[in-house]
């Protein structure tokens, strides 16, 4: 049985989502293929998966004959419910909301998308975020809604011990927009630095996708707080090296910090945890899923400086507290979010819209 998943680009969570889980539904006997409307960087990380990649009708065209999809799955991209429809598609479509940014703006995306689900989509599937769920059960409420956790593919992509790094390290992984909220990453590494130095700060981002202002912010920030002599930027570090550089982290003594304003549901934070690196992060709403305060990671209140500076710093100091959620956060992802729960959630669902 073949699966379409489509998506505007290559990157970030959805890359790693898409990848992961066409990995874990083969397990089950479903083949996952992917469409992209984008070319994006992520695409250096997909191997033995079919993968296509064009924004012309013909192109999707062929493809939805030649493959006789079972169902497709459209992630965010409302638009293309009526474009595969009006290409001769006829197969169940479900709707996949990943993300979708702030509360605010996830919110005027569904009002905008609603009458296109009713018309085209046979369900909806969301991830354990309450405010997309919410949203759903506002302006869809008559649309079958699917409700499970992503794939963190622990078995592929877990802690790998490596050299001691000399100082301890802050990471934080995102693009250069606004819901990433880098300035506060880089306010609370800057007092971090004052109060406990030597540190340095390793910042992931896709140098592909961004808004232009906000790079432009970014650069004249670091240099306004004397960063740049502690920074280490890079850019789409493929998926299959980040698993040694967050371990790397983790040993450090250093922490990820995510301080997103939303989450749909927060790969890095996920995959952090995985390679034991204790996560710092604002209470973004999909990251509930992953984190219990104090137990498998830390929150902090969002827009409060200081107090992530009080909670890093605990992080750092307190090494009983900081081993107890290394070790938890490990067993936390084992136990949730397995290949073998997503493919059976997976099969579930197809089974109740008869794709099964």
């Amino acid at each position: 049985m073949n699966i379409l998943f489509t998506f505007y680009v290559p990157s970030g969570g959805m890359e790693t989502l898409n990848r992961q889980r066409c990995m874990a539904l083969r397990r089950v006997g479903i083949q996952g293929h992917l469409l992209y409307t984008q070319q994006g960087a992520g695409v250096q990380n997909i191997s033995n998966i079919p993968t296509y990649i064009t924004n012309y009708d013909e192109d999707i065209k062929v493809l939805l004959r030649s493959h006789h999809y079972a169902a497709i799955v459209v992630s965010s991209d409302y638009t293309m419910l009526d474009r595969l429809r009006r290409l001769g598609y006829q197969g169940p479509i479900i709707y996949e909301a990943q993300g979708l940014g702030t509360k605010e703006a996830a919110e005027l995306y569904v009002q905008e998308a609603a009458a296109m689900l009713k018309q085209h989509a046979q369900a909806v599937h969301l991830p354990s975020t309450p405010h997309l769920i919410a949203l759903f059960r506002q302006y869809c409420p008559s649309l079958p809604q699917y409700v499970f956790h992503n794939v963190v593919d622990i078995a592929h992509f877990h802690y790998k011990r490596g050299p001691l790094p000399p100082v301890p390290i802050l990471a934080w992984i995102g693009r250069l927009e606004p819901n990433k909220n880098w300035k506060h990453c880089l306010e609370i590494a800057y007092y971090i630095r004052r109060i406990k130095p030597p540190i340095e700060l390793w910042m992931f981002h896709d140098d592909q996708i961004y808004i232009k202002e906000d790079q432009i912010h970014f650069y004249d920030m670091i240099q306004h707080l004397g960063l740049a002599s502690c920074m280490v930027l890079r850019s789409n570090v493929p998926h299959a090296d980040m698993s040694a550089l967050l371990s790397a982290v983790g040993d450090s003594g250093g922490f990820l910090l995510s301080t997103s304003i939303m989450e749909g549901f927060g790969y890095a934070v996920a995959e952090a945890m995985s390679c034991r690196c204790p996560v710092l992060s604002t209470d973004s709403e999909g990251v509930r899923v992953f984190i219990s305060h104090n137990v498998t990671g830390k929150f902090y209140p969002q827009g409060n400086i200081q107090a992530a500076v009080h909670e890093g710093l605990e992080l750092m100091s307190e090494h009983d507290l900081r081993a107890s959620i290394r070790s938890q956060g490990v067993e936390h992802i084992k136990k949730n979010f397995s290949a073998q729960q997503y493919g059976r959630a997976f099969k579930r669902m197809l089974h109740e819209l008869h794709v099964l």
